[in-house]
């Protein structure tokens, strides 16, 4: 694939997160930023992230969320997901890592996920992730917190 258009996967993927509140409506507690930047490293390994619309097969993209608690009182026990875009493969960075992965959207597990071939337990390849979820405890009134994973193009 020569390109691919990050502003629509960005917005698939912000329609397609999931929140999960306990004590608050998520339509007036919460707001959600995406963003998508390409991943560069210079010589000296600093890496450094750029916005990107269209990107080759290869590069590394880091979806970034930051949800922003917009009201006066705290929000408890938040739950927010993000899909891994079609034509992207996770590479295993997340922040924070204590990010849950599922290969099925439905099913979630510490990392790295696991399964049984012939009687041993083996790592599942990252290519097969589907969704991350965090959990966020809590998130103060008027704060925000963000996740991110990184992915590449396929």
């Amino acid at each position: 694939m020569k390109g691919f258009n990050f502003l629509r996967s960005a917005i698939l993927a912000s329609l397609a997160s999931v929140i999960a509140l306990s004590a608050a409506h998520a339509n007036d507690a919460l707001k959600m930023d995406l963003t998508a930047n390409q991943v560069t490293k210079n010589a000296e390994g600093k890496i450094s992230y750029l916005p990107v619309v269209n990107a080759p097969a290869g590069t590394v993209i880091q979806y970034k969320a930051t949800y922003s608690n917009i009201i006066n009182k705290d929000i408890q026990d938040l739950a927010v997901v993000l899909p891994i875009p079609a034509n992207m493969a996770f590479t295993g960075e997340a922040n924070p890592t204590s990010a849950q992965a599922s290969i099925d959207g439905k099913n979630y597990a510490d990392m790295p996920l696991m399964r049984k071939v012939d009687g041993k337990m083996v790592k599942i390849p990252f290519s097969e992730y589907r969704t991350l979820r965090w959990n966020i405890k809590l998130l103060p009134a008027q704060k925000s917190a963000a996740v991110a994973l990184n992915t590449i193009v396929n």
